[in-house]
């Protein structure tokens, strides 16, 4: 409406092509609440391969066929896309990078376009592939590589400025005591497998939107009446009921782990999960509560390099996962040999 024909129908002029790729970008952030008419409510003609034979602009005044239109959206997160127009799409999840993709990606690209945008090209600077690693594991949490150029190009501007000042090269091979020097301390941390000197500690593993994480349960025991069971550590409420599950489980089951029936009315149980700041959710760590407790009341230690994933039922099965190959990665990561 207006003295213009709409955004399609100028672009396929501009394309000069009855078939042209057209790519929505962000799809997932075109606004709702607008006092203009709602574009998703739009987009649905234009996206459905039965009506949108007949699109009508409204300057034009007339039908046009968009049929051979290749239409490419893109989205973060599918969950605010509306679901009438998501049904019109065919989903294809691209997962972000792992560690070792980056590297290549660094290594590649990133380092040689950084180099030669400083004007650095021949002067044999070179980042180690350790020094890459350090900077994706400490310094940056992502699942593209938008950060780690950021950190890159900081690392190597700086080297630059040294250059200039004093006419000679810091050094050539960056290593990672170098990049400490230039980035400052590291804002993240990796966990790291830390042995198995205690009972009631298990290995979990967990995905997370920037790869895989090993994450520690721990059980604590206290006698006193009542049989409480305290959970810490930000747990969401899916967590929690598999908590509840896993010490349901092993109270049916006194038998198999050879204590008492009474045993759990006689002493109070807690259980965290280490970082309480970052909130945890999910079915996933079901397995590793219940391994944790039955290690905790039965004072065993849990088997040397092993970590464990899975959701656990009231019978006792173990239920599959997601997130399989950042869960396996963040493992390899730690030095844990069995999963």
């Amino acid at each position: 409406v207006g003295a213009m024909a709409g955004q399609i129908i100028k672009n396929i002029k501009k394309a000069g092509s009855s078939n042209p790729v057209f790519i929505l970008d962000e799809i997932d952030k075109v606004g709702q609440q607008s006092n203009h008419g709602d574009p998703s409510s739009a987009l649905l003609e234009v996206l459905d391969p039965e009506q949108n034979s007949a699109f009508h602009d409204n300057y034009l005044d007339t039908d046009y066929d968009l049929s051979k239109v290749m239409f490419i959206a893109t989205a973060n997160n599918i969950n605010t896309i509306p679901g009438p127009l998501l049904d019109r799409m065919e989903l294809i999840e691209v997962s972000g990078y792992l560690a070792e993709e980056k590297v290549e990606i660094a290594k590649r690209h990133l380092v040689p376009q950084e180099l030669d945008n400083l004007g650095m090209k021949d002067s044999g600077v070179k980042l180690s592939k350790a020094a890459i690693e350090k900077i994706i594991e400490d310094y940056t949490r992502e699942s593209g590589v938008r950060d780690l150029n950021k950190k890159i190009n900081k690392v190597l501007r700086k080297v630059t400025l040294k250059y200039a000042k004093d006419g000679v090269l810091p050094e050539k091979d960056l290593s990672t005591t170098d990049i400490r020097e230039y980035l400052g301390t590291e804002p993240y941390s990796r966990d790291k497998y830390q042995g198995n000197e205690y009972f009631g500690v298990v290995t979990g593993l967990a995905w997370t939107s920037v790869g895989g994480e090993i994450l520690f349960v721990e059980t604590s025991i206290d006698k006193g009446k009542g049989g409480k069971l305290g959970l810490t550590g930000n747990l969401g409420d899916v967590m929690k009921e598999s908590a509840t599950i896993a010490l349901q489980y092993l109270k049916e089951h006194c038998d198999i782990i050879g204590i008492a029936p009474d045993f759990f009315e006689n002493h109070n149980i807690h259980i965290h999960v280490p970082e309480g700041a970052t909130p945890k959710d999910g079915p996933s760590a079901g397995i590793t509560i219940a391994t944790s407790l039955a290690s905790a009341i039965t004072k065993r230690k849990v088997r040397k390099n092993i970590a464990m994933t899975g959701e656990i039922t009231l019978r006792g099965k173990v239920l599959p996962v997601g997130g399989i190959k950042e869960k396996i990665l963040a493992a390899k990561r730690a030095g844990i040999k069995n999963i």
